[in-house]
């Protein structure tokens, strides 16, 4: 049964006036309100090409107003709208706040004015009751023209899944609470430091480099004496000394993958603080006139070693900028010098077990980089798993049954794990596997398949071809590298691990290609070189003198595989080209019946 109610007025001074006494609870109850420049009619007025929203909680809703008349940056606004209850508390209204927050920016209609201190995923009690009068209210609002799209279709886009107004995990909370305080201890003393923040995939690490930046913009742009909420989580920060230690602060987010870097620069151009020209490649660090007082450097792992670059201008970039840090074109020196000669601190994020090319920087410089942390007392894990529904056991699950050093024996008696409320499924049929995931996708959006590189990419030359062939399934590989799972054509194709590495799906199909197969003579995965395509996967790095056996390349290609098959939220599906690893893999992963 509905009991709320949403009251709608202007946003002046001779409105809340009016409206102020009608009620006991304008003045004296918990509610949630949104404040918007919509015009009348429920329209939204475009100024200079944003919207812009506030959505705040207050016990005294018609005070809280008066104070927000005083602020520059809500002047503008021109509607209110408060939602009130009779079974509302202070723990409803805060988890409804940060609810509507997250939705508004995910919808990417408005630009959300509200500061980042601290949205988590709190617990009350009948929260699973109130949750549901959370969409009930979405749903009044969108009628109203506050959303301009569906629930399922703003938690499928990029600006909701890497929005920095991200409900953060009690792991993920612990984290960026921990960076905090050691940054500003750090930046007190004046001291240079290196953060690591180390994880699995689905812990989350792109979304706390996110929310890390904003929250550090939030507390620099603090207006003196302006009233923060004790309640919120990190509102410690905004107290006095803290704002005074970022004054001026030069911060950017490095992001080594194209697609990914392009997805969040959407994301900062709709947030206040935050800028498209803050992400960056190392490539634009090494170049940038001043250094940086912070770099944030998100998947750690795909930074690059000197080696042969996709390009002989960024071959010819590696050397310059290594000799305008160095003083000489040391070959020894990585992206991660780059980063630590631009900067006074970092932060990198990063999983080892995701590198997945032999230019990326070599596994055992990035194990260097977490034992100084741990020594320095500034490594922070991350451990509950945010994407896989399966929980981090499916992770480790996976990682085991791709173990490039050895495959683990099943006995034929033991059926396969299964992990609950997890559709992982391998299927015999390639075709039915991707009518498997058209019906997905078309139940729940964002269901895609995936494969490793194992065709050749005709179609970038020739548009009327076909890349993947398996019997009488026809396949293309992805038509563009930037945005591709949000690109009209995606479920039609196949993504590559460059353009899903760092993304989520609802059900992701993956193939595992001709390049990946099982010697039952000696119980051990290995590969076929011949069916390998991607060039820079299995170069040998002549600058530096290293060749790439087939063990080496046996690790980059399971590590791919592995990130493929920890992209889906709600399943994986499975469809192997080898025999023999197929029939390997019918002891670890259920059948299709």
């Amino acid at each position: 049964m509905t009991h709320f109610e949403i009251e709608r007025l202007d946003f002046t001074k001779e409105a809340v006036r009016a409206w102020a006494p009608r009620d006991h609870r304008n003045t004296n109850w918990p509610v949630v309100y949104v404040l918007d420049d919509a015009k009348a009619g429920g329209k939204p007025a475009v100024r200079g090409g944003l919207n812009d929203v506030y959505v705040g909680e207050s016990r005294n809703a018609a005070g809280r107003m008066r104070q927000h008349f005083e602020s520059s940056e809500k002047q503008h606004l021109s509607t209110v709208r408060v939602i009130v209850d009779a079974t509302f508390n202070k723990s409803v209204c805060l988890d409804l706040e940060s609810y509507l927050i997250r939705m508004l920016a995910g919808d990417g209609f408005y630009r959300v004015l509200n500061r980042n201190d601290g949205i988590t995923e709190a617990d009350y009690y009948d929260r699973g009751r109130y949750r549901e009068t959370f969409r009930e209210v979405f749903d009044e609002l969108r009628r109203d023209g506050v959303f301009t799209r569906s629930i399922p279709e703003i938690e499928n886009s990029d600006l909701f899944k890497l929005s920095p107004f991200k409900a953060l995990s009690q792991d993920q909370a612990v984290a960026v609470d921990g960076i905090l305080e050691g940054l500003f201890e750090d930046l007190e003393a004046g001291l240079d430091s290196t953060i690591v923040v180390q994880g699995d995939p689905g812990t989350g690490k792109t979304v706390v480099a996110i929310y890390l930046l904003k929250l550090l913009v939030d507390i620099a742009a603090l207006t003196p004496g302006v009233d923060v909420d004790s309640d919120s989580l990190f509102s410690e920060f905004f107290l006095p000394g803290y704002r005074e230690l970022l004054t001026d602060i030069r911060i950017g987010l490095v992001v080594p993958q194209q697609s990914l870097r392009e997805s969040i620069k959407k994301v900062f151009r709709k947030t206040p603080g935050l800028r498209p020209e803050m992400v960056m490649t190392a490539f634009e660090v090494g170049f940038a006139e001043e250094d940086f007082d912070l770099l944030i450097v998100d998947e750690s792992h795909r930074l690059n070693q000197r080696a042969n670059q996709p390009s002989g201008v960024q071959n010819r970039n590696f050397s310059l900028i290594t000799q305008k840090l160095f003083g000489s074109d040391d070959k020894t020196k990585t992206q991660l010098d780059w980063i630590t000669a631009k900067s006074k601190h970092q932060i990198f994020l990063l999983d080892a077990a995701q590198s997945v090319r032999p230019a990326d920087v070599p596994a055992e410089l990035l194990n260097s980089l977490v034992l100084e942390a741990r020594l320095t007392k500034r490594h922070y894990p991350l451990m509950s798993q945010m994407r896989v529904q399966a929980g981090s056991d499916y992770v480790g699950y996976v990682r085991r049954i791709l173990d490039a050093t050895t495959a683990i024996s099943r006995p034929q008696a033991v059926a396969p794990e299964v992990f609950e409320g997890y559709d992982f499924r391998l299927f015999d049929s390639l075709v039915e596997m991707r009518a498997e995931i058209r019906r997905r996708d078309a139940e729940v959006g964002l269901s895609r398949l995936l494969a490793g590189y194992a065709w050749a990419w005709k179609t970038k030359t020739d548009k009327t071809a076909f890349d993947i062939e398996v019997g009488d399934c026809q396949l293309r590989w992805n038509s563009t590298q930037t945005d591709w799972i949000a690109s009209p054509k995606s479920v039609d194709e196949v993504g590559s691990i460059h353009t899903v590495q760092g993304y989520d799906l609802n059900y992701a199909g993956v193939i595992i290609g001709p390049d990946l197969c099982y010697d039952a003579r000696v119980s051990k995965l290995v590969i076929d070189r011949g069916s390998y395509f991607d060039k820079k996967g299995k170069e040998n790095n002549d600058v530096l003198g290293k060749k790439y056996t087939d063990d080496d390349l046996l690790r980059f290609i399971t590590n791919i595989y592995a990130v493929l098959l920890t992209r889906g939220i709600r399943g994986t599906y499975v469809y192997v080209c080898d025999p023999a690893l197929r029939a390997y893999l019918r002891g670890f992963i259920p059948s299709v019946v």
